[in-house]
């Protein structure tokens, strides 16, 4: 995997205020507003052909804006049914290699739910699943993170130890860290500047500095209840700390991506990353 040189900010899918909607003239507008960074939404199916892929690895390259992909919601590595399971591989597999074929960077996605199993046997079995995986786009030359992502309910698998000791035993995975997902998560803990310190410190100590010189995170406003997660909102409409958050990341050294999940998604990562830059630490 090539090495990002700094803390990199962009959007979850084409920014809003694209004036046409495809994912070229994205990259271009992402770039136009100042931003450096966008993910590729393969939420609802990889429909990205390989040709398309190419030009888009052309127009980013060009723009200097990293690419990363979030595969499809339809994902459960412990569904029931091994067909669920099969189809969900395939479907990470393939965002993989159209994320690849574009030049991207890491590809992120929610890896499965316990459905009330002892959480060991699902760790193991979606480890399994991961590994197989990796091992599939290793044997097709394929380089890209591979990211299970921190989830935002009690009820899906994803928990902060979970995902750091995934990224140990198996090969190109690190977690993808959605700061607004352990809010939710842990219901309304996990904001503030000594958690997230906590939060870092233990992917370093188990890690290494790799992972924080590699991170794939996610960052919004959100609304949630003792269960978790409800939706995202806008930063400033939330009880988000998210300026003590930047300045723990900027403390930290971090670099990566932020991606912006919030409603209006190019105008807080605009929001973000000016804050970033005018943080000292």
């Amino acid at each position: 995997m090539f090495k990002v040189d700094r803390l990199r900010f962009g959007t979850a899918g084409i920014p809003i205020s694209t004036p046409k909607r495809s994912t070229m003239d994205g990259i271009v507008h992402v770039r136009n507003l100042g931003l450096d960074a966008m993910e590729l939404e393969f939420v609802r199916g990889v429909n990205l052909r390989p040709e398309l892929a190419k030009k888009i690895k052309h127009v980013a390259k060009k723009h200097d804006v990293l690419l990363t992909a979030h595969a499809p919601y339809y994902i459960n590595l412990n569904a029931a049914e091994k067909a669920k399971v099969e189809a969900s591989k395939k479907r990470i597999i393939q965002s993989a290699e159209r994320l690849y074929d574009a030049g991207g960077w890491s590809v992120v996605f929610h890896a499965g739910y316990y459905l009330k199993q002892d959480p060991e046997k699902v760790y193991q079995r979606i480890k399994g699943e991961i590994k197989d995986i990796v091992s599939s786009l290793q044997d097709r030359g394929i380089e890209v993170w591979i990211r299970p992502e921190l989830t935002g309910k009690p009820t899906q698998f994803g928990d902060l130890r979970e995902l750091v000791r995934l990224s140990e035993e198996v090969e190109m995975v690190l977690p993808t860290i959605d700061f607004a997902h352990a809010h939710a998560r842990h219901a309304g803990k996990c904001n503030t500047a000594e958690e997230w310190r906590e939060m870092l410190s233990l992917m370093e100590d188990r890690l290494g500095r790799e992972a924080l010189d590699n991170m794939h995170i996610h960052i919004s406003g959100i609304n949630y209840t003792s269960k978790g997660e409800r939706n995202h909102l806008n930063l400033q409409e939330s009880d988000m700390n998210w300026e003590d958050l930047l300045r723990v990341l900027k403390e930290f050294r971090v670099k990566g991506v932020v991606i912006s999940e919030s409603p209006n998604i190019e105008g807080d990562a605009i929001l973000m990353k000016k804050k970033y830059e005018e943080i000292r630490v």
